[in-house]
């Protein structure tokens, strides 16, 4: 049974009665730790956040309006740039407000919904990628059959299955956690409202919620990250048969940009949600988590960018259109 922690500054709750009551407002403490960094965080994960608004919104535009990049590998791109943007939305502004203006308090609607935000776009990112795995499999195991597979339809259909198949789960375990008693201090050692922070402050056995949250976080997580796996080993497989080192080339350069974005995102996702109670501090989580919920998101725009000829040639036609378009204006 988790126990209540006091933390220096963070806001006393008023007796509970049977210990039943619902906190009437929650602290974020996000690197309360290092108060004389906060100004000097603030700066840099802003800077963060816009350098990755403006590069997901980049990659959606460039793969909506030019007509070299209609494949569906770039409408996959196109959904997972619009999912880190939603995340980064959900996450960072909260977190600048944190820094900024510490020991201000956020409501439980309010932390339930960055909760329930976080948990669909972690989900539907885990399935996007996934698909986008799929998509390299088909294109380069079954080249022949690849247009009729890989219908219009059938890409946004699945688009579609990985925006809402985080949300039935978000929701049950947000609402379920939020139904627990909590007690003690209202402040959540984190950035952002996420399930291991928020169980240190119930005061209820736990263990079953904890117990269908991994059963979940191994389903959302770990069977997909399989599926990868498993996709790109067949994908390897099919690339050491090719005579041709050119063939092999283009072939592993198409999925080099999918397969860096799997192991930043995987790499970290996976060693915070597969524990709901850590056994590592709230401090070394909060550096952990930055990688997926700032630096992840930031990157795969880059990613995608720098090693794509197509995105490339794509954001060199736009800007030459805005040169040549300048002067006539």
């Amino acid at each position: 049974m988790p126990t209540a922690w006091a933390t220096p500054g963070a806001p006393e709750a008023p007796p509970c009665a049977n210990q039943s009551c619902a906190p009437s407002e929650l602290v974020l403490l996000g690197f309360a730790h290092v108060p004389a960094l906060r100004p000097l965080l603030a700066t840099l994960f802003l800077a963060m956040f816009l350098l990755t608004l403006l590069g997901n919104a980049l990659i959606v535009l460039l793969t909506a309006l030019d007509p070299a990049l209609r494949a569906p590998m770039y409408l996959f791109l196109r959904h997972l740039a619009l999912v880190e943007m939603c995340f980064s939305l959900d996450i960072v502004p909260r977190l600048l407000l944190t820094l900024l203006r510490p020991g201000r308090g956020v409501s439980p609607a309010g932390c339930a919904l960055q909760l329930l935000l976080v948990l669909s776009c972690v989900t539907s990112e885990c399935f996007l990628l996934t698909t986008m795995a799929w998509d390299r499999y088909v294109a380069i195991c079954r080249p022949l059959r690849y247009g009729a597979i890989v219908s219009p339809r059938l890409c946004h259909l699945l688009a579609a299955t990985c925006w809402l198949a985080g949300v039935p789960v978000s929701l049950v375990f947000t609402i379920w956690l939020f139904r627990f008693p909590f007690c003690g201090p209202r402040g959540i050692r984190h950035f952002f409202c996420d399930i291991a922070p928020l169980l240190s402050l119930v005061c209820a056995d736990t263990r079953v919620f904890e117990a269908h949250v991994l059963a979940a976080t191994v389903l959302v997580i770990m069977v997909p990250f399989c599926l990868i796996a498993a996709s790109y080993t067949k994908i390897l497989a099919t690339v050491l048969r090719m005579p041709s080192a050119r063939g092999r080339h283009k072939a592993l350069s198409t999925c080099a940009s999918h397969f860096v974005v799997v192991l930043l995102f995987y790499g970290t996702t996976g060693v915070i949600h597969l524990r709901p109670k850590a056994s590592y501090s709230p401090e070394s989580k909060q550096v952990v988590s930055l990688s997926y919920t700032l630096v992840t998101p930031m990157l795969n725009p880059l990613i995608y960018s720098l090693r794509n000829k197509e995105v490339r040639a794509a954001l060199g036609r736009v800007c030459c259109h805005g040169q040549e378009s300048g002067p006539h204006e």
